[in-house]
């Protein structure tokens, strides 16, 4: 079987835009990476279910989301939403509802666009957030990732201000804030994912590299912290940067990736904590996202800096990785997903 995988990249360097590149089942290779379409610095992707992308993007200087429709011809651009300044960092789906989420890190700013028939994307509210923290990098409010929770809410993380933030959203694509969630000082929350069984939520602080393990109050959409685990060996001082979080679709294993230390930390779930059970090399510079293919067989790891794409093995009863291959090279990866 081939699996197709999306790759969103800076385009700094050698990157032209989104790549695609197959994973082969069989033969346990990454295979046949060809450029899908050509964007500037298209950084996060996400795909929804009739086949349309996603994306964050930047034209003639300004910076934004934009939608492509999926044809036999391949991909073409709908349109484009975008404003002065920095582009988004993280864009979702809605199904149900039909909009796309965005969050703005340099501006503190989350987004929400209708999704119309045509594919294209109105703009329909934004939020603004305020606040700072203790880290250098917590100046003004960064926000960093804008996804659904399990019951339909939109659940916002804020590096900055050291926040999570839960918002009802109207048919209409309306915020409204019902929730907020403060972390330690210093977190700085970049990714949450939620277990299976919709109340424990796994919170990744970028600035302090730690897992933090919540409960979510659905009657509320406000979260309780539970524990906090570190991604990183106890003897390690050297520079990092936690980046992605991912659950097996089982919830017994949580996965987070390392910029800096350059790994990927393995966690057992425990009721209401986790227990870090093994901390492998992304063989190779700044794993700034992961992602596990539908089957949760394997694991694909982006080294942003280094220019590789990194495969592993998971074994679905212990949760560990093993080496598969890795110097596959991809420029500039910074998102994977399986399409």
């Amino acid at each position: 079987m081939t699996l197709p995988i999306y790759l969103g990249t800076y385009t700094r360097r050698d990157s032209k835009g989104i790549y695609q590149i197959d994973l082969n089942t069989e033969t346990q290779q990454l295979e046949n990476l060809t450029l899908l379409i050509d964007e500037v610095s298209p950084t996060y992707l996400a795909q929804a279910q009739s086949g349309e992308l996603f994306t964050v993007t930047t034209v003639d200087g300004l910076g934004g989301t934009a939608a492509y429709n999926k044809t036999a011809e391949g991909y073409q651009k709908a349109n484009a939403i975008t404003e002065e300044g920095a582009p988004t960092c993280y864009v979702a789906v809605d199904e149900k509802r039909q909009l796309v989420y965005a969050a703005n890190y340099h501006k503190g700013e989350v987004l929400v666009y209708k999704i119309n028939a045509d594919g294209t994307l109105t703009l329909t509210d934004k939020a603004q957030h305020e606040g700072t923290g203790p880290h250098e990098n917590q100046e003004k409010a960064h926000a960093h990732y804008s996804d659904l929770t399990p019951d339909g809410r939109l659940v916002v993380c804020d590096l900055g201000t050291d926040e999570v933030f839960t918002y009802d959203v109207s048919n209409e694509g309306k915020l409204t804030e019902v929730a907020r969630f403060t972390a330690q000082p210093g977190t700085g929350p970049r990714h949450i994912v939620f277990h299976p069984n919709h109340t424990t939520a796994y919170l990744f602080g970028e600035l302090n590299s730690t897992v933090n393990v919540l409960t979510y109050d659905a009657a509320t959409g406000s979260f309780t912290e539970e524990m906090v685990a570190s991604t990183l060996p106890a003897d390690y001082d050297g520079f990092n940067g936690g980046a992605a979080i991912r659950i097996s679709k089982d919830g017994r294993f949580v996965y987070a990736s390392n910029r800096g230390h350059n790994s990927i930390a393995v966690f057992a779930v425990k009721d209401n904590s986790v227990e870090r059970i093994q901390l492998i090399s992304t063989e190779g510079d700044f794993p700034r996202d992961f992602n596990l293919d539908p089957s949760g067989e394997f694991v694909v790891a982006a080294n942003q800096n280094s220019d590789n794409l990194t495969l592993y093995r998971r074994d679905a009863e212990s949760g560990q990785l093993s080496l598969l291959q890795k110097d596959v090279y991809a420029p500039e990866a910074v998102c994977v997903v399986f399409a």
